[in-house]
């Protein structure tokens, strides 16, 4: 039987992709966008039958703040139905990289905004050039307002997929019906033959209909007048099948309601891009530092008005909003000119300064308020615990004044708390850093008074520490002379090696790929071993002491402080590098003594476990290898938690976090770099990271992995006070939960400003049953979660109004 092309559709997609930052600035990007729009627009006079179809809210604030009256012409398009709101995010950023939270803030803001401003929602995610998904969207995609999604890299050669349509699912069970595009998701401005033959293929193949996008993108242009005179002529053909000007959400109905059935697709969709991972060390930790930053302000800043009737802060929008712009997806990875990375440093420096200015505002009207008694001869410090969890945590702050050890440190109660000082940033007498490790309740604060010029130093005994190793009462680590790398990591209470060979072993890799590594999957070309320096006493004391090591590599320079505390089961390690190798990426590697081992990354709000194969994956916090041990069988596992990094690998049986990958900026293959030509390279100089290993007894479920990694990402926040009488006591918690496997993430007043936002999610594949404890609000509240839910429940200010469990765009 002769198939009728006339039976198959292509729907036609009008599109600009819009890159508002890569090989330009923004600046470009912004007048980019309105040329686009502009275009559309001319289109639409000229063609009755034609749609055009644009994601990003940033866009349509250009343009509504800088030509009205476009804006006024894009509304009313839209209410025809012929200008198609997509994306449902604020840009289509890296997908790998932002934490979960920031994926519900693009939905928030963003749905919210085309919401008020066009009367609708987006229905179709879309991030056709993201350089791959983690396998969290679809919840987040669902719980945001978005039934469908569209994407196009990894591409078939990086990824297979069952079909080019498939229902995409969450490990909560969350679903979006996904398209991955053919081929391109933009085309020439020209004749659209080409295109439209390429898919005749995949129609053949099974398909009844698809999606063909057409439009001038990258830089911007849109559909041309040639493109929609083909699309015309084209569709006449009796060779062709039917071409409809189209939207996607028309696409998404129509095979909804041919009641044909799509295969399950769960997990991430990877790799594109491997290296962007990695490359630009400062952009990723700018991200992380500024995301940090702002869901801890917003908590206290909750808190805060609640208690104390302090404002809560307009202005925490614009800076989620430089935070989002940034997580463009060649901004974010690193792909991106120099001249834009400044801007980006702008950005960054905005919200960070709007969430410290908000934070002290918060905390300092909270800790004024506590009664304290006078006593000239003390000095209180009030930590503050961001966690809804309580327990013991490292703090350090400087202290001018504190020149010997001649203090003291108690708690609210008078019990002598153990303190030592190490170096201040300061290089002046007179003053140091205090360091102690405090016993926090939940989402709250303690108090702890320091006493200055006791008659003499508390004698404590010190974590015991030698040229070549440092121990607690639970591990002992041993540092190889040789090769400055851990000769032993073993565990006293469980007598095992945790090492099978030896760890935090810097290795140095060749890497010849571009910017981005196209077509590369692994980094696995070591060249060299970085080569021990020295091995000195960094600090020696009651609280913590620390072995530093230093290393070379030709020009370049590794500090690697191996920090054992007395009362902490997890081992701080804080790098300092200083790199001037070009072409190269650096990793810090540790091969574990176990078998059957299984690989585990943090993804945005949620988990996954990969193969041991080498490749490069993307994660987030923390990773973990897990099995049985070699000697004696026990079921144990390693966990190594950071504050800034984002690419790892599992090789057989090593553990890797890549610290740098050293590239020339915006290089894209094919272009073949001038070995006469001197480049600028985006990891060249001084950077900074700690990375926490935590070992375990069982699985990492059984481990406290995830409360490790998101205390050394949200350390404690101290304010110095002075005596004063208040109504607040000594120490308080505001905020908890009975369960280990739910973790609270965010507190901060609702949109509508009529109440509290609490999310939460369940971070171990369980269903729980769990209890929030709120006594700032006097409020107790009970919901049941599913395996890997994300829960948004708003709490209102009206005490007889019910806490009511809502969407992520707090509806």
């Amino acid at each position: 039987m002769v198939m009728n092309m006339k039976d198959k559709k292509l729907h036609m997609i009008g599109n600009a992709h819009l890159d508002p930052v890569w090989l330009w600035n923004w600046q470009e990007g912004f007048q980019e966008v309105k040329a686009t729009f502009q275009s559309a627009l001319d289109r639409m006079m000229e063609n009755e039958d034609f749609i055009f179809s644009c994601s990003s809210a940033v866009f349509y604030e250009w343009v509504e703040k800088n030509n009205p009256k476009m804006f006024e012409e894009i509304v009313e398009r839209v209410k025809e139905g012929r200008w198609e709101i997509v994306g449902g995010w604020y840009v289509q950023p890296d997908c790998n990289i932002p934490n979960g939270e920031s994926f519900v803030r693009h939905g928030l803001y963003s749905q919210r905004y085309f919401l008020k401003k066009f009367g609708r929602i987006a229905k179709t995610g879309y991030n056709v050039d993201s350089f791959g998904h983690n396998g969290m969207l679809p919840q987040i995609l669902a719980k945001s307002g978005m039934e469908n999604y569209v994407f196009m890299r990894p591409m078939p050669l990086e990824k297979g997929l069952p079909g080019r349509i498939f229902w995409w699912r969450s490990e909560d069970g969350s679903k979006v019906l996904t398209y991955r595009i053919p081929y391109e998701y933009c085309s020439s401005g020209k004749d659209l033959e080409y295109h439209a033959n390429r898919l005749l293929y995949e129609l053949k193949d099974g398909e009844d209909e698809m999606m063909m996008f057409y439009g001038v993108g990258n830089h911007g242009g849109g559909p041309t007048k040639e493109n929609i005179k083909s699309i015309h002529e084209l569709n006449e053909r009796e060779d062709m099948p039917t071409l409809k000007m189209s939207s996607t959400i028309s696409f998404f109905d129509s095979i909804r309601k041919s009641g044909k059935e799509y295969p399950v697709v769960q997990g991430d969709l990877q790799h594109h891009a491997s290296g962007c991972y990695s490359v630009l060390s400062n952009i990723k930790k700018e991200n992380r530092k500024a995301e940090t930053l702002l869901v801890n302000a917003e908590k206290w800043s909750t808190i805060s008005k609640v208690v104390k009737g302090q404002p809560y802060p307009e202005d925490f929008e614009q800076a989620w909003k430089g935070v989002m712009f940034n997580q463009f997806h060649d901004i974010l990875a690193g792909t991106s000119i120099p001249s834009a990375y400044e801007d980006a440093s702008y950005l960054y420096g905005e919200a960070m300064a709007i969430g410290q200015r908000n934070l002290n505002y918060a905390i300092q009207a909270l800790s004024w308020d506590i009664h304290i008694e006078e006593d000239v001869t003390m000095k209180p410090i009030v930590v503050f615990n961001s966690h809804s969890w309580s327990g013991k945590m490292a703090v350090d702050l400087e202290i001018r004044g504190l020149s010997n050890d001649n203090f003291k440190l108690t708690d609210e109660q008078g019990n002598v708390v153990p303190a030592q000082r190490i170096r201040s940033e300061a290089t002046v007498n007179g003053q140091s850093r205090l360091l102690f490790v405090a016993d926090l309740p939940s989402m709250g604060y303690r108090v702890f008074k320091l006493y200055l010029k006791t008659e003499a130093p508390i004698d404590l005994p010190h974590v015991p520490i030698t040229e070549n190793s440092v121990e607690n009462d639970r591990y002992r680590l041993e540092l190889n002379p040789e090769t400055g790398c851990l000769k032993s990591f073993y565990d006293k209470k469980n007598d095992l090696e945790i090492l099978r060979r030896e760890g935090a072993r810097l290795a140095v890799i060749e890497d010849k790929s571009d910017t981005w590594s196209h077509n590369v999957f692994k980094f696995d070309k070591e060249i060299a071993n970085m080569e021990v320096v020295s091995i000195r006493i960094l600090e020696d004391g009651p609280v913590r002491s620390t072995l530093r090591v230093k290393s070379k590599y030709k020009a370049s320079f590794v500090l690697q402080d191996f920090r054992v505390y007395k009362e902490l089961d997890s081992i701080e390690v804080k790098v300092k590098v200083d790199w001037r190798e070009p072409q190269t990426i650096l990793k810090v590697k540790f091969p574990v003594n176990f078998n059957f081992r299984k690989p585990t990354y943090e993804i945005p709000y949620g988990y996954i476990e990969k193969s041991a194969n080498g490749e490069e994956e993307p994660g987030q916090t923390w990773i973990d290898f897990s099995g049985e041990h070699f000697n004696n069988g026990k079921l144990y596992g390693l966990g190594i938690a950071n504050d800034s990094k984002y690419s790892y690998s599992f090789d057989i049986d090593e553990m890797a976090i890549t610290i740098l990958k050293n590239s020339v900026y915006a290089h894209h293959d094919p272009k073949k770099l001038d070995p006469q030509e001197e480049y600028d390279y985006v990891d060249y100089g001084v950077q900074e990271m700690t990375y926490a290993l935590i070992p375990h007894e069982g699985g990492w479920k059984d481990s406290d992995i995830i409360q490790r990694a998101m205390e050394l990402n949200q350390r404690p926040i101290c304010v110095i006070e002075t005596f004063h009488e208040g109504k607040l006591p000594q120490v308080q918690s505001f905020a908890d939960v009975d369960s280990k496997e739910i973790v609270i993430t965010v507190m901060k007043e609702a949109e509508d400003k009529d109440g509290v936002i609490l999310r939460a999610y369940e971070t171990m594949k369980h269903k729980v049953h769990a209890t929030f404890h709120l006594p700032f609000m006097e409020r107790t509240i009970t919901m049941d979660f599913a395996p890997c839910e994300i829960k948004t429940i708003k709490i209102p200010y009206d005490k007889e109004a019910d806490a009511v469990e809502v969407n992520m765009l707090e509806m």
